[in-house]
């Protein structure tokens, strides 16, 4: 075993330095800084109206982003009480190569001009966002994959979500400011289907101690209260332009509102213990903003928005008591974080409402509002019954995008050479990381000194 250990450090090594090299060389030749003086040179690409942005007005709120992905997703991993801390390592790793490789090719599809990528804000904003779908595909198979797999789901996975995104936004023309379809939504099949690929039947039956330290808890509450500070931020991030961001921030703050509270409504019905954990807040936050993503610069409503929150927040609960063991007994997904109860469904459940809203659009309820979410209907271009069409065909193109592409790489990732040893001897102190299916359920309700009572 110490052996396959030493290997499996020196593959990680190698295969870091030959991905840093790499991206350093493609940076040398393409990647040049955007001129502040220009428009951008997005302006020049066909169907990328969407990421004209003000570089003064962007760099706060690109910095914004770049804190909810690396602190909110960051912190929200570490509920693994046998391999917490080593999952937050991961997860710095992911996001370190996802920002170097989303540039790059986020750069060729989007801002790519006479032979070079020119970057600004708005090229990170857009490829935070794509980092941010990544890690939620990782939730998926988090603690049954070595640090080498989760590099390589990486490197397919930004590939896989950059042109998934350029097809829903640039050649389709949907709106989906925050990432309700593009990034919730894809992350999280994308991530399911990796898992089932990977499914290995001896996981499951293995069982493996709980941390029942506050640890898990502690982190939970500080990851929580980032998302509540930085999602916002998150969702209005590509929409900072004349009047469109309030009513993102607005809407995403009564989402957040409402889905929390549909948590304290429905726990104590479904468990027969009258505890709640601060993990199952973080998840009906996590749920409220995600049926925001593509609702949240649309005539929503302030009312409209309560309404969708509260019914995410429910999904994380019923989905957890009921939908996850039949996935995992039936469909062989061990789905480690629960990403499609808190990212998957109410992903579904936002584009549903976008594409309602869509069909609703007309200029006499958004006045001048309506060029910036639905330009094509503004122009004459497409009816609004038409965009909502087209905004509701890009679910079935995503998950196919999503499942087609987590095949691909659960494949790859199975590949014999990269899959980690059944155990190790000191799972602490080493790179692999593989967790029993059980071990992984932090949801459950247990009844522990340290977590307050609702009764």
């Amino acid at each position: 075993m110490p052996e396959d250990t030493t290997a499996s450090r020196l593959r990680l090594a190698g295969l870091c330095f030959l991905l840093q090299i790499f991206t350093i060389i493609l940076f040398a030749v393409f990647v040049r800084y955007s001129p502040e003086s220009s428009p951008g040179a997005c302006s020049q690409q066909l169907n990328c109206s969407w990421k004209k942005q003000d570089l003064g007005s962007q760099h706060p709120r690109s910095r914004d982003v770049h804190l909810q992905v690396l602190l909110g997703f960051g912190l929200l991993v570490a509920f693994l009480g046998r391999y917490g801390l080593g999952s937050v390592a991961i997860s710095i790793l992911i996001v370190a190569f996802a920002i170097q490789w989303a540039v790059l090719i986020q750069g060729f599809l989007y801002f790519f001009l006479n032979g070079k990528i020119y970057v600004g804000a708005e090229s990170m904003v857009s490829a935070d966002f794509c980092t941010a779908s990544v890690l939620i595909s990782t939730g998926a198979v988090l603690g049954r994959v070595n640090p080498v797999q989760m590099l390589l789901l990486t490197l397919l996975g930004v590939t896989l979500f950059s042109i998934n995104e350029y097809i829903l936004l640039g050649l389709m023309e949907i709106s989906d400011s925050g990432g309700s379809l593009t990034v919730h939504t894809f992350g999280a099949y994308f991530g399911l289907m990796v898992s089932r690929i990977l499914h290995r039947p001896h996981v499951g039956k293995r069982k493996e101690p709980q941390d029942t330290g506050q640890q898990a808890d502690v982190f939970s509450v500080v990851g929580t209260i980032y998302l509540w500070i930085f999602w916002p931020s998150f969702t209005s991030a590509t929409t900072v332009r004349n009047d469109a961001e309030p009513w993102v921030v607005l809407n995403t703050y009564f989402s957040l509102a409402a889905s929390t509270l549909a948590t304290f409504v429905l726990l104590p019905v479904l468990y027969e213990e009258s505890t709640l954990r601060m993990v199952q807040i973080q998840d009906a936050t996590l749920a409220g903003v995600a049926v925001m993503g593509m609702a949240g610069e649309m005539l929503v409503t302030p009312f409209g928005a309560l309404i969708a929150g509260f019914l995410a927040g429910l999904i994380p609960p019923l989905g957890f008591r009921f939908l996850t063991p039949v996935l995992r007994s039936r469909l062989k997904t061990q789905d480690t974080c629960g990403v499609h109860n808190v990212h998957g469904l109410p992903g579904l459940l936002g584009t549903l409402l976008g594409t309602l809203l869509g069909a609703l659009a007309t200029a006499d309820a958004y006045g001048g509002r309506l060029e910036l979410v639905f330009p094509l209907v503004a122009q004459g271009s497409r009816t609004a019954a038409t965009q909502a069409l087209w905004q509701l065909w890009a679910l079935p193109v995503t998950l196919l995008l999503a499942s087609l592409g987590g095949c691909l790489t659960g494949a790859v990732l199975n590949m014999k050479g990269l899959r980690s040893p059944p155990d190790t001897s000191d799972p602490e102190n080493t790179v692999l990381r593989e967790a029993a299916e059980e071990g992984c359920d932090r949801r459950a309700s247990r009844k522990e000194p340290s977590t307050s009572t609702l009764v």
